[in-house]
């Protein structure tokens, strides 16, 4: 499920970039970032299911994906608080210089600016991008904590 929710938030968020014209600001690719670590873990920990130390193996992968995810809120979270101007974002999200709208225009040494941390490119119920990556990996989070909690399929009872 964690392979599957971060695959789909990845594309997702070059559906945005790609299709919405949406360019990221850096900490939107230090959020990417993160779903790109969740999706490797969770690869790694679904193939260690069909190894011999399954119990063990997935019960770290999912811990790890929890960790993860709680890092991923948190990041998102500082986000949607700079966007928020509740606090200052980093200093290499200030915007500033220009953006270059074509090729042409950069290969002949127009500026190139990221875009603003500080500005929420899009909003939807009240919460931007960053609001809303916040509450998804809060949420993923808490699953991958629950998976954890489980313990050895071997302890579980029968679903039947």
């Amino acid at each position: 499920m964690a392979f599957l929710a971060c695959a789909f938030m990845l594309a997702v968020a070059h559906a945005f970039e790609t299709f919405g014209h949406l360019a990221p600001c850096t900490l939107c690719l230090k959020e990417r970032q993160i779903y790109w670590d969740a999706l490797a873990i969770a690869g790694a920990g679904a193939l260690l299911r069909f190894a011999p130390v399954r119990a063990p193996a997935t019960r770290i992968a999912n811990l790890l994906l929890a960790v993860v995810f709680v890092g991923g809120s948190m990041l998102a979270g500082y986000h949607a608080g700079a966007e928020w101007h509740w606090w200052p974002g980093p200093a290499t999200c200030s915007g500033g210089a220009t953006h270059v709208a074509n090729l042409t225009a950069f290969l002949h040494g127009a500026s190139m600016a990221m875009p603003a941390c500080d500005k929420a490119a899009w909003i939807f119920l009240g919460l931007s991008m960053a609001g809303w990556n916040a509450v998804i990996s809060a949420g993923l989070a808490v699953l991958s904590t629950l998976a954890v909690a489980q313990g050895k399929p071997s302890e579980r009872a029968a679903p039947w």
